[in-house]
This record gives structure tokens, C-alpha cells and sequence, in this order.
């Protein structure tokens, strides 16, 4: 049975670089990691265009599909409302595939400090710096990392991955864990 991996958690803790990393162990994988998308849609800079807005029924659209022809999907998204989630948890019903909830976390002062420190340089990137300066910086994500916490007490399955800075293969291992997954190690490339 195809299984949907939504990996949450608040900006910069680590979902996209665990993500990428299950798909790459996990052959057949969809990573479906819809900042990756925003590039893909005409004016998705201006914030008047609302592209998440945009792009959420894609992502839910691309999830069905491959979970329909019996493919796993890891998700890399924070989402801070139960009908966010539960929106992916029913795509997920409906193609008879699983719904495993992941949130990684770590303690708030150290979130913000890595969200902050994040050295990713990407059009994303810069862009995603300036929409959080814009909406408050530090207390914007403060707020994020709260109603996750919120979020994880009204989803009482919903599995919590500690996430540490640099800690990259520790995190991926504790992810296979609580996921029941035997952890599959580097991929040699050579």
C-alpha cells in the first residue's frame, strides 16, 4: 500500500534536505516539495497572485496521481491547520494509501536561529527572507512554531521527530524510526 510522508515542521528545520533524502533512498518516491513549485507559476513573487493558494490543489492533484498508481509521496510543507493536513490526509483515503504525519522539531529559540542562519541562496530562498521579514521576522516564525505546537496536541498521531542542526543522518534515522522503516543508509553515486 502506497503511503503519503507528510513531513512538517516550522521553515528552515530541515524538511526539504530530509525529504530529498527519502526519495533518493525510497526509488519511486515522489517528493513533492511545493516551494520547489512556486518557480513553475507566472508572478509567483507578487504576493497579490497568492501562489500557495495556487498551487495547493496541484500538489494535492500530483499527490493523487502518484499515490494512484502505487507510488509513496514524501511532503515537505509546513502547515499550521488541521484542514490543511487533513486535506493531503484524504487524498490520501482516497486512493486507498496511508497518511503518516511527521512533525520535526526543535526547541523554538533554536528554529529561529536556524531559519536565520540558513544559507540556501536560491530565487526561493530570497524570496521566502524577505515575505518573513515582511510578515515580522523572528515573531512571525515564533507564531509558526507555535501553532505547530497547537496543531501537534489537537493531532494526537501525528509523530514528533526531534530535528537537530547538522544533524543530518541522526535526524534521517529517527525519521525511519518512527516511521516503522528500517533506515536505509547513504546511496553510493560512485
Amino acid at each position: 500500500m502506497p503511503v503519503l510522508v507528510h513531513l512538517n515542521g516550522p521553515p528552515g528545520i530541515g524538511k526539504s534536505t530530509l525529504s530529498a533524502l527519502w526519495a533518493e533512498r525510497h526509488p519511486g518516491t515522489l517528493n513533492l516539495d511545493i516551494d520547489r513549485l512556486h518557480a513553475l507559476v507566472g508572478g509567483w513573487r507578487d504576493p497579490e497572485n497568492r501562489t500557495h493558494d495556487v498551487l495547493r490543489p496541484v500538489a494535492l492533484a500530483m499527490a493523487s496521481t502518484h499515490l494512484a498508481g502505487g507510488h509513496d509521496v514524501v511532503l515537505p510543507q509546513y502547515l499550521g491547520r488541521t484542514d490543511e493536513v487533513e486535506a493531503f490526509a484524504d487524498v490520501a483515503r482516497a486512493q486507498g494509501a496511508g497518511f503518516r504525519e511527521v512533525v520535526l522539531l526543535d526547541d523554538r529559540d533554536s528554529a529561529l536561529e536556524r531559519f536565520a542562519a540558513r544559507s540556501a541562496d536560491t530565487d526561493w530562498d530570497r524570496h521566502n527572507r524577505v515575505v518573513v521579514a515582511d510578515l515580522g521576522g523572528a515573531t512571525f516564525l515564533g507564531a509558526l512554531h507555535d501553532q505547530l505546537l497547537e496543531l501537534v496536541q489537537a493531532r494526537p498521531s501525528t509523530l514528533v521527530v526531534d530535528s537537530r542542526p547538522g544533524a543530518v543522518e541522526e535526524t534521517y534515522a529517527a525519521l525511519a524510526e518512527a516511521l516503522g522503516v528500517q533506515p536505509e543508509g547513504p546511496v553510493d553515486h560512485a
